[in-house]
């Protein structure tokens, strides 16, 4: 079984500058199949090779903005056995869930079958994250930045159905370059999203509709018990009430910070 997929890069003309093109294009390989080397092997890899059993092959090319058409392809029976088990739709989940995580975005809730998966790799969820952060978003980015081109990722459920899955523009570039503060902030928040094997997750400030991610300022196997289910127990208990029935908790915060001064986690 694989995964079929495309690459868009927005544009009216009918080329790119090939150098920042083809940095895009290896930047969405490397991202895809680290997110898929992981979840298949429950091991992160630090590179990928092409001795590796889980590859991106290119396909033909398709009329309109320029892209190419490729797919993820498993040549092991073992992970491809894995594979087939997760399914295309939870592995396009998590393949979204993974990449909005590395850009600090929101994304949709889970199903019970993705969630189920994301659960198994424990505190290797969040090595994925850092290893997308370490070079692929940023080769991704390369026609962003340089040409101001917008770039999609879409799952290509058939020839005449894609869903986009990934964006990428300046604005997602300047969210790799965020960097901690040493300031303290007093918030009111509640919780809407936690992982309880790695600490991150998603909350939304007093008087804010928006949420933010955030996650612990320590190793989270180190926090004590009773400190994670103040958390754990804040979310449950909103769970469903409307917003003028939540239930607030008072924290003191260190923000990552944009440029501009925005908050991302």
């Amino acid at each position: 079984m694989a995964i079929n997929l495309d690459l868009v890069i927005e544009t009216d003309e009918d080329s790119i500058d090939m150098k920042a093109g083809l940095d895009t294009m290896q930047g969405v390989s490397d991202s895809v199949r680290c997110v898929a080397e992981s979840i298949l092997t429950e091991n992160v890899p630090e590179r990928q090779t092409s001795k590796s059993k889980v590859r991106t092959r290119l396909k033909k090319s398709f009329k309109g903005s320029y892209g190419h058409i490729f797919s993820l392809d498993v040549f092991d029976p073992k992970l491809q056995k894995r594979l087939n088990s997760i399914g295309r739709p939870a592995f396009v989940e998590l393949l979204t869930y993974f990449i909005s995580e590395s850009l600090y975005q929101d994304s949709h809730p889970l199903s019970d079958k993705a969630h189920k998966v994301l659960d198994s790799l424990g505190k290797k969820a969040e090595d994925v994250v850092k290893q997308l952060r370490k070079s692929s978003l940023k080769n991704i980015h390369e026609i962003s930045v340089k040409f101001n081109h917008d770039v999609k990722v879409r799952y290509r459920k058939s020839a005449y159905e894609q869903k986009v899955i990934a964006k990428f523009n300046q604005n997602t570039a300047m969210v790799l370059q965020a960097t901690p503060s040493d300031e303290k902030v007093d918030l009111n928040v509640v919780i809407t999203r936690l992982n309880i094997h790695t600490g991150n997750g998603r909350l939304q400030i007093e008087g804010k509709y928006e949420t933010v991610a955030f996650g612990f300022g320590t190793h989270y196997k180190s926090v004590k018990l009773k400190a994670k289910k103040i958390f754990s127990e804040n979310l449950n208990y909103n769970n469903g009430l409307e917003n003028d029935k939540w239930k607030y908790l008072k924290i003191s915060a260190s923000p990552i910070k944009l440029k501009d001064g925005k908050i991302v986690k």
